[in-house]
């Protein structure tokens, strides 16, 4: 209720009132999903075209068809570097400002 928030992930810039929402959030970082869904069992309807990749969501194939076309939409406000994916352009920034993740 203070606003505080003292859980930091050490990956990215986010930050939590709840060490839970801290481990919840990790996921998005390590990949690990420990619960399925009953009725689509794992199901992995987007297929990508030029590869075996399959993803259970669209957003995912999205953005692994960067790797096949090259495509870079992020780019750094401060130097020429350009980026597939907004997490790695968060990453690349801290090497202009110094900071480093908590």
């Amino acid at each position: 209720h203070t606003g505080e928030k003292p859980y930091k992930c050490k990956l990215c810039d986010a930050a939590f009132a709840q060490s839970s929402n801290l481990k919840t959030h990790m996921r998005t970082h390590t990949g690990v999903k420990p619960y399925k869904c009953d009725l689509c069992a794992g199901e992995k309807p987007y297929k990508c075209d030029l590869c075996d990749a399959t993803f259970a969501q669209s957003a995912k194939l999205k953005t692994h068809m960067r790797t096949h076309t090259g495509e870079k939409p992020y780019k750094c406000d401060l130097c020429d570097a350009t980026f597939a994916q907004s997490g790695t352009l968060k990453t690349h920034t801290r090497t202009h400002t110094g900071e480093k993740p908590m």
